[in-house]
C-alpha cells in the first residue's frame, strides 16, 4: 500500500461542469461535523472517563466503532487501486487486513481483564517500573508518527483530487488545511466523542462502496462475470491478473518475501495501540469479545465491497487509465466514481460527493484515534504521575498538550517530505506493531517466566531490527519507487521486515529472560568459592 499521489501531469478527475458543486457540497458536509465534533467535546477531566469512556459503551456500539477503525483513508483509497492494478496480490493484502480483528480477538480479553490500556501498563504486567512504562510510550510513539504523516498527507492529496486540484500546491494546502480542521477536532474530543464519529462513519461507508459496486455491476448486466472477465482484459497483464507476483515487490524474495507482507499485515494492524483504547472501553471481558465479534463482521463486509470496488475500477475505468493519475491506482475510488453514471448527470456529483464525504471522515477519525492514543500514553507512561507534578500540569492537560503537539509534528514532517516517496513509513509501522507488541503480550499474558529484562531486551532489540532492515531493505534504496531511488544500498531483498523481526523479537525476550545477567555470574562464582572454603 502506498500514499504517494503522482502530482504531475494529473488529469482533472472531476471536470470543470462539476467542481463547483462538488467543493460546495464537500464544504458544507465538513462545516456539519466539526460543529457535531465540537458538540461532542468534553470538559471532563476524570482519565477513566476521557480515555475509556467510563469503561461503559455497549457491546454493539463498541463494535460498529472498532470496525470503524479499520476504515481510514489509506485503505480507502489504496486497496482498490492495488486490486485494478494487480489483481490477486491486491486481494491478498485487503484479506489479511480483514483477518487482523480475528487475531485480536484472541487476545481482546485478556487485554479488557487486566483493566490496563496503554502499551506501558500492559508492558509493567510482569515487569513494573518506569523503564517497561517509557518503552511502551517509546514504542507507541514510534508507531504513531509515521503513521500520522502517512494518514495526514494521503487525507490532503485525497481532497485535492476530489474537488478536482491535483496540482502539487492545491495537495499541499490540502494537506495543511486537513491538518489543522483534525488538529482541532482531536484536541477536544474524547473517547466517547470519537466513537460517534466512528459509527456514524461506518454505515457511510459501506453504503458508499455498495452504490459504487451495483452501478458498475449495472453497466454489465448485473452479470459478475462479466465485470471480472471486462476487469482482466482492461488489466495491464490479463493472463497474470488472478495469480500472484504481478506487484513487483512481492516478487523479490520469492514466497518468502511474501510470508513477510502477511506477517506484517496480520499482525501489525491486530497490535495497533488506538485498538487497545477501543477495547478497553467494553463493560468487561464477555463485552470484549461480543464488540470484535460485531467489528469482525462489519470489517469483513468492509473488505468485501473494497475489493468489488476494486475489480469495478479495473472494468470501468481500465489499468491503463488509473495508472496515468498513479502508478500506484490510489486514483482508482474516484475515476470510477466519476465513470459509473453520465457526466453532466446529477447523480455522478452525489456520487463523487459521497466519496469525498467518506474520505474525509476516514482521514479525520483516522488521525484523531491514532493522536489520541499516543497522547494517552504519553500523559500516563512517558510523564506519569511525578513528571506530571514536576511540570505543574494535570493528566488530562498534558494529553491535550500531546495531542496538539504530536498532530503539529506529523503535519509538519509531512509537508517537508512531500516531494519524497513516504509510502514505506506505513509498512514500517506495521512492522513495530508486529514485532514489538505482538510478541510482548504473548509472553507477558502467557509465560510466567518473562520478567523486566526480557520486554526490554524484546521491545529494543526489535525496534532496532525493524529500523536498520527497513534501511537495508528495498523500499529505501534500490528500486524506482524508493525513498531514493538513485541510491543502491539495499541488501535484504524484503520489502517488509516481518519474517526476520518477528522471531527475532520471540528470541530476544526469551534470552533476556530465561538467561542469567552477566554481570551476575563472576559474583555467583566466587560466592560459591567462598562457601566451598568454609566447609
Amino acid at each position: 500500500m502506498t500514499t504517494y499521489l503522482l502530482s504531475v501531469g494529473s488529469p482533472d478527475l472531476i471536470g470543470s461542469a462539476a467542481r463547483g458543486a462538488v467543493i460546495t457540497a464537500f464544504f458544507v458536509f465538513i462545516g456539519l461535523c466539526l460543529l457535531w465534533v465540537f458538540t461532542l467535546a468534553t470538559q471532563d477531566d476524570d482519565p477513566e472517563r476521557l480515555y475509556v469512556a467510563g469503561r461503559s459503551l455497549p457491546p454493539v456500539f463498541n463494535g460498529v466503532a472498532m470496525a470503524g477503525e479499520q476504515i481510514t483513508v489509506v485503505i480507502l483509497v489504496s486497496l482498490p487501486g492495488a486490486i485494478a492494478l494487480f489483481g490477486y496480490d491486491g486481494v491478498s493484502t485487503a484479506v489479511d487486513s480483514a483477518l487482523a480483528l480475528g487475531v485480536f480477538l484472541l487476545l481482546a480479553s485478556r487485554i479488557r481483564a487486566t483493566r490496563r490500556y496503554t502499551l506501558g501498563e500492559l508492558f509493567a504486567l510482569r515487569a513494573e517500573g518506569p523503564g517497561t512504562r517509557i518503552a511502551g510510550a517509546v514504542v507507541t510513539l514510534c508507531i504513531a508518527v509515521p503513521l500520522l504523516m502517512v494518514q495526514l498527507r494521503a487525507g490532503g492529496i485525497t481532497a485535492a483530487l476530489l474537488i478536482g486540484m491535483p496540482t502539487e500546491t492545491a495537495q499541499v494546502v490540502c494537506t495543511v488545511l486537513m491538518g489543522f480542521l483534525i488538529t482541532c477536532f482531536a484536541g477536544v474530543a474524547d473517547l466517547r466523542g470519537t466513537s460517534f464519529i466512528q459509527v456514524a462513519k461506518v454505515p457511510i461507508a459501506l453504503a458508499t462502496l455498495a452504490a459504487l459496486t451495483l452501478l458498475a455491476l449495472r453497466l454489465f448486466d448485473w452479470s459478475p462475470e462479466s465485470l471480472l472477465s471486462a476487469a482482466m482484459d482492461k488489466s495491464m497483464s490479463p493472463d497474470d491478473y488472478l495469480s500472484p507476483g504481478l506487484w513487483a515487490h512481492t516478487a523479490d524474495f520469492g514466497p518468502l518475501g511474501t510470508i513477510s507482507d502477511h506477517i506484517v499485515v496480520i499482525l501489525g494492524t491486530a497490535m495497533m495501540p488506538h485498538l487497545l483504547l477501543r477495547v478497553s472501553a467494553s463493560r468487561d471481558a464477555s463485552a470484549a469479545r461480543r464488540s470484535l465479534s460485531v467489528a469482525v463482521g462489519l470489517t469483513g463486509l468492509f473488505y468485501l465491497l473494497l475489493i468489488t470496488a476494486g475489480v469495478a475500477a479495473a472494468a470501468v475505468v481500465g489499468s491503463g487509465q488509473i495508472g496515468v493519475v498513479d502508478v500506484k491506482g490510489q486514483g482508482a475510488p474516484i475515476l470510477l466514481a466519476s465513470e459509473v453514471l453520465p457526466h453532466h448527470s446529477t447523480g455522478r456529483i452525489v456520487v463523487i460527493v459521497l466519496v469525498a464525504c467518506v474520505a474525509f471522515l476516514a482521514v479525520l477519525t483516522a488521525v484523531a484515534s491514532v493522536t489520541f492514543a499516543a497522547a494517552v500514553s504519553v500523559a500516563r507512561d512517558l510523564f506519569g504521575q511525578k513528571g506530571r507534578t514536576r511540570i505543574g500540569i494535570g493528566e488530562p492537560a498534558v494529553m491535550r498538550l500531546s495531542v496538539v503537539t504530536l498532530c503539529a509534528v506529523s503535519l509538519l514532517l509531512a509537508t517537508a517530505l512531500y516531494r519524497y516517496p513516504i509510502e514505506f513509513l506505513l509498512a514500517f509501522s506495521l512492522s513495530l506493531a508486529a514485532t514489538c507488541v505482538f510478541p510482548a503480550l504473548v509472553y507477558s499474558f502467557l509465560w510466567t517466566g518473562f520478567d523486566r529484562r526480557g520486554l526490554l531486551w524484546l521491545v529494543y532489540g526489535g525496534l532496532s531490527l525493524c529500523a536498520l532492515l527497513t534501511l537495508a531493505s528495498p523500499a529505501v534504496s534500490g528500486t524506482k519507487y524508493a525513498l531514493l531511488p538513485d541510491q543502491d544500498f539495499n541488501l535484504i531483498p524484503l520489502h517488509t521486515p516481518g519474517l526476520i523481526s518477528v522471531p527475532a523479537a520471540f528470541l530476544l525476550g526469551w534470552l533476556g529472560s530465561a538467561t542469567r545477567p552477566w554481570e551476575g555470574t563472576p559474583r555467583t562464582r566466587r560466592t560459591a568459592l567462598r562457601e566451598g572454603r568454609s566447609q
